[in-house]
Formats: C-alpha cells, structure tokens, sequence
C-alpha cells in the first residue's frame, strides 16, 4: 500500500474526514460516560434502521458485486447484524457493571473495582465481501461500550457505502457515527487518525500497513485478516457428510468470505469420492450459473481476473481442474467463476500460497492423519479451522493441537454468527477479538480502581523505615 498522490476529491474526503473526527472527539468529551439506557438507546434506533433500509441495502449490496443473492445478503449481513444487536442489549446492563476485586489482607481497610470505561472514538475499516456486516459487526460493540464510531467503507462498494450512509444518518448524528467514502488514499488517511482504537478488516498485507500506521499514534489495533483456513476430513468420517457443509461454506458469497474453506486435506484413498460428492453437492446448489439469483458474482475486474490467473497458472503447472458447470454455460462475458475443484497441487502454486478469497477448493490427500496435522501446523495459522470427524476424542484431540483464530467441528463458517463467541485471529489472521461481551471489553477500558475512605491503614508502611510494625507486617506476609 504504497502512498498514493491525492486527488482533489480525495483531498476534500480526507479534510471532511478530519472535521468529523475532531467533532467526534469533542463530542466524547463531553459525554464521556453514556449510561446504559442512552447506549441501549442508540443500538434500537440502528435495530430499526436496519429494519427499514433492508430492501435499499440489499438493492446496494447486490448493484456493488454486479449479483449478489438476496437470500446470502438476508443470511449473512442483516440477520446477524439484527442479532448482534438483540444480544448486545439484553446483556448490556449486566456488562456495565463495575467488577469486584479482592484486596489483600495487607493493604486493607480497602476496595477494588474495575469499571468498563468508554475509550473514545473508534475507526472501523470495512472491507468489500460483507460490506454491511463488517460495518454494523463492529459497530454494535463500539455503541454497546459508550464509543463515537468512524466508518471507512471499501472503495468497491460504492453503492452499499451510499446507503449505509443514508442509514446512519437517520439515526445518529455525524458526532456520534458517521460513514467515510474514498480511495486508497483516503483509507490510508483514515489509519493515520490518532483513534482510541482501530479495526480493520482486509488481507494481512494491508493489515501490516494499517498496523504500521496506527503505531505511529500508539493507537491500539484489533485486525481481522484472513489466511489459508484448511478443512481436515478424518480417515472415518462419512465424505457424503464432510462435502455438503464444504460445498456450503465454499459456495456462499462464491467463496468470497475470509473464513470460507480454502484447501480440503482428504485421506489419498477416498479422493476420489470427495470430487464426485463436491461435485455433486455443488451441482444441486446450483444446478445453473448465468442466470441463477442464488449464486453470486466476482465482486469486479480485478479480482475476477486475479481467480482468473491464478487457476491458468496452476493448470500450466500441471494442476487439474474440475469446474462445476452443470448446464454447461458460456460465463465468458460474466464476472462468474464456476466452482471449480484443484486436484494435484504442489507447494508453489499461488493457490496454494496465497488466500483464494473465490470458488476455487484445492483438495490436498493425505496418508495418515498425523501427516495432515503436520501439513497444517508447517504453515501461518489460519483465521479458522475445519474438522469433520465424528469420534469425540478426536475432536478434543485436534481442537487443542491445533491453532487457528476459530474453528467448527463437522461445520464451515457457521461460527462466526454465534454472538456468544468471541471472533479473532491469530498471528498472521489477525490479532484481538470482537462480537457479543469480547466486542464489549474491546471498544472498553477495563481501568481498575483502589478505594479508601477515612481510615488510613497503610500508616505502618510510610518511611521512616524500620518500626516494629512494619517488621511485622513482613514476617506476616512474606512466607
């Protein structure tokens, strides 16, 4: 992420962007501690926006990939928003309250607390496969914790941005949450801002920079980046089972989603039933292409020519592709992928490099189990984890051995929508954690507080040294 040169929409972005930021900064100034009912307040006014900009939002989302099916966008962006946002407030009261702590015996009479303090006005960098999702996910934890909120939407998702704006403007004042458009160079402007926090979902690369920026104020950063999440079929487990929910996790949103399965390890002798399974899995869940509303568009150009590419070049180096195209369409003047599985990788294939972040499912055999867990573990932990094998131990086995952001045993991305788990990654699929009470502690300063009225114990301890009271209070404590 190279700086880039502004141009003068940009120039005029960037310079509104810092006005607002300054507003919002005055405006928590002012109001540094919103009660529970003003927070609670504010989560059901965006609860019914949501509501009532469903259709104009699902209109954008769609314009923006080109198609995108209503029924992902219903699943995927505003159900679980609208979720999010029910959990947050039937539990915020509970999360407000001050912690009790213990004080020791020797620092009595005393108390301590720890009371969950707004930290200020949070940025929030929203990336262009959930552009709504990603956008409200983080919200609902910044408003929940008394937070002003910045949202930076993605470039690619101009239309989406336009309404989201419209949304939030009907609910929230530009010095409570506001929406920020532009291009590259106002994204890298909004990283710059000295936040209380920063949150940036996207791809590690752009993470580093985001990262890099924020350090610069000292502005702590959760990322939420991505990574090659294997899916590891056990040597017993039913393939007919194990194909259904990868098919699912792989095709929604065309595999445009940062937890979508990336590579499959599958014992080496049933290879071949899982290609005929995926195949024809796939095949009933979309049995058209072209023209089918449920099976979405590459988000534009660019990445449609980068899945493009990368399939050409594993073919040229002796890959095999097996696209799924059940009525055996002409896509050529489309921005459709087809579903397409990769037999015969090796190591150096981008594929197998790089994230997919599309429709393409590498499937890699394996000999014994302990070969694939080897295979997963040589290699940068991922954003999420797939198990599919129905023996207990196994699964307990695995779920402490292994180590990624998430992971669902005998299921795809489902667990990213359970509001009661955090949701984070882990070296170099991002860092920190949001959803539900983590998203809470997030956007929170957990400051702790020592308190002490009248009577002063700590008397014995003051200088002058040496008293008989505090020889004492040594051969009490220190044993």
């Amino acid at each position: 992420m190279n700086a880039a040169q502004p141009t003068p929409e940009s120039t005029e972005a960037i310079e509104a962007m810092h006005r607002v930021f300054q507003q919002q900064q005055k405006a928590f100034r002012a109001a540094p501690m919103p009660s529970a009912e003003q927070r609670i307040k504010a989560l059901q006014h965006l609860k019914q926006a949501l509501l009532e900009y469903q259709q104009p939002l699902i209109s954008a989302i769609n314009s923006d990939f080109g198609r995108r099916s209503a029924d992902e966008t219903l699943l995927a962006e505003l159900l679980p928003s609208v979720e999010a946002i029910k959990y947050t407030t039937r539990r915020l009261r509970g999360w407000m309250k001050p912690s009790r702590r213990q004080v020791g015996m020797a620092f009595q009479p005393g108390k301590a607390r720890v009371v969950y303090q707004p930290l200020g006005v949070i940025g929030i960098m929203v990336p262009w496969n959930y552009p709504l999702y990603l956008a409200i996910g983080p919200l609902v934890g910044a408003l929940a914790a008394g937070n002003r909120a910045l949202i930076k939407m993605s470039e690619s998702t101009p239309a989406t941005a336009t309404v989201l704006r419209q949304m939030l403007a009907s609910c929230f004042g530009e010095d409570e949450v506001a929406v920020i458009t532009g291009e590259v160079e106002v994204g890298q402007a909004f990283s710059k801002l000295p936040f209380d926090h920063l949150l940036f979902t996207g791809g590690t690369e752009i993470g580093r920079h985001v990262m890099r920026a924020a350090a610069e104020n000292l502005t702590p950063v959760t990322l939420e980046l991505g990574g090659k999440s294997p899916a590891l079929i056990a040597p017993d487990m039913p393939i007919a089972d194990a194909a259904e929910r990868i098919a699912f996790g792989k095709g929604f949103n065309a595999g445009q989603t940062c937890v979508a399965p990336d590579y499959v390890l599958c014992p080496e002798d049933k290879l071949d039933a899982l290609v005929d399974a995926l195949h024809q899995r796939l095949s009933r869940m979309y049995p058209t292409l072209r023209d089918n509303p449920d099976y979405t568009w590459i988000i534009n150009q660019r990445q449609y020519q980068r899945l493009s590419n990368w399939l050409q070049q594993a073919e040229r180096e002796g890959a095999r592709l097996i696209p799924v195209n059940p009525a055996n369409e002409n896509l050529a003047d489309t921005r459709i992928i087809a579903p397409t599985l990769v037999l015969d990788t090796a190591d150096g294939m981008t594929l197998m490099q790089e994230e997919i972040f599309g429709p393409i499912l590498p499937i890699v055999p394996y000999q014994n189990l302990q070969q694939a867990l080897d295979y997963i573990a040589d290699r940068p932990r991922p954003l999420a984890l797939y198990y599919f094998g129905y023996d207990r131990s196994d699964q307990q086995r695995i779920m402490q051995i292994t180590h990624a952001g998430g992971m669902c045993i005998n299921d795809t991305i489902l667990h990213v929508a359970q509001d009661d788990m955090p949701f984070g990654g882990i070296g170099p699929s991002g860092m920190g954690h949001y959803h539900g009470h983590e998203g809470f502690l997030t956007f929170s300063k957990a400051k702790g507080v020592y308190i002490k009225q009248r009577f002063n114990g700590a008397r014995p301890i003051y200088p002058p040294y040496g008293g008989k009271l505090l020889q004492w209070v040594y051969k009490l404590f220190i044993r």
